[in-house]
């Protein structure tokens, strides 16, 4: 399987000033996705900027472009419910023509969590909350007409017609890290996305090799989910969204070219780089960013 070569561009710039051409630059440049965040605002220096809804911003790519896959990187329960979240995805599925994948996670503690006024969730109700959303996202994007009563969510005749453009529905890149989100993940995923260890990236000393090691091992407790849910673990996509790593993978082509290696070695598949963004730490030299989408996938 060859390495796919991706991108996130975080919707902080209105649609008629930027935001539309890079989108369309994106597909020029060849990358496979074109993924957003699917906030409603995020961490500093973001918090007080311009921010965008992503399932509109995905949906006017997907009328500015033609071949870009796009998605979010992730969805996750914090402001959505499962049965109004399946409506627009079919919706944007219908209108990209079958051109999109949900990234999708439990979510965590930040600004989500409280903004429509509930105290912050207990990383025992996230996962739980997660465990009742995935497969009841699942349904609704497969059924006709989808009914449940669950300890955190519930639909009534909740109606799918006329189904995704993709069958049986677009797929699911599930972000996860612990044993729960692992078997959602080899249960009702397409795809699994990672952005390394917290715990090893974030230490003083955090290192490469060491950031490698930690993704080598969650790539084999997903092989151990896998094995559980009967799944060949070789049907999944395993995505590492980069930009969390203490690695320079944006300095230079063969920088990313080394790093994209290193990762492929350890079973990644699709690599997810941030569209640059000056003074934040997305900051990259553009020039240089898009020599890496053009010249790094024919040396890969």
């Amino acid at each position: 399987m060859s390495l796919r070569l991706s991108t996130v561009i975080l919707p902080v710039d209105r649609w008629h000033e930027g935001g539309r051409r890079k989108w369309q630059r994106a597909e020029e440049l060849g990358f496979r996705t074109a993924y957003t965040y699917d906030h409603l605002s995020w961490r500093e220096p973001f918090r007080d900027g311009p921010w965008f809804g992503a399932v509109p911003t995905l949906t006017a790519a997907a009328t500015a472009t033609e071949r870009l896959r796009l998605g979010t990187l992730v969805t996750s329960p914090n402001f959505r419910h499962p049965v109004t979240l399946a409506k627009e995805l079919l919706s944007l599925d219908d209108v990209s023509g079958g051109r999109v994948t949900l990234g999708i996670g439990a979510g965590t503690n930040g600004f989500d969590a409280t903004v429509l006024g509930q105290d912050p969730w207990t990383p025992r109700e996230r996962a739980d909350r997660f465990a009742e959303f995935v497969p009841l996202l699942d349904r609704l994007l497969t059924e006709d007409a989808t009914t449940h009563s669950g300890t955190h969510y519930s639909a009534h005749e909740a109606r799918g017609i006329p189904g995704c453009v993709q069958r049986p529905r677009l797929p699911f890149a599930v972000a996860a890290t612990g044993p729960r989100g692992m078997r959602l993940a080899a249960r009702h995923g397409q795809a699994w996305v990672t952005t390394g260890d917290p715990k090893v990236v974030s230490a003083p000393d955090a290192t490469p090799a060491a950031s490698r090691a930690a993704i080598a091992r969650q790539v084999e407790r997903l092989g151990a989910a896998c094995e559980e849910e009967g799944r060949d673990a070789a049907e999944l996509h395993k995505v590492l969204l980069t930009g969390f790593t203490p690695e320079p993978l944006l300095e230079s082509v063969d920088a990313f070219v080394d790093f994209a290696g290193r990762h492929a070695e350890l079973g990644i598949d699709e690599i997810v780089l941030h569209w640059p963004i000056a003074d934040t730490v997305f900051a990259a030299d553009h020039k240089t960013f898009e020599r890496i989408a053009t010249a790094a996938p024919a040396q890969l």
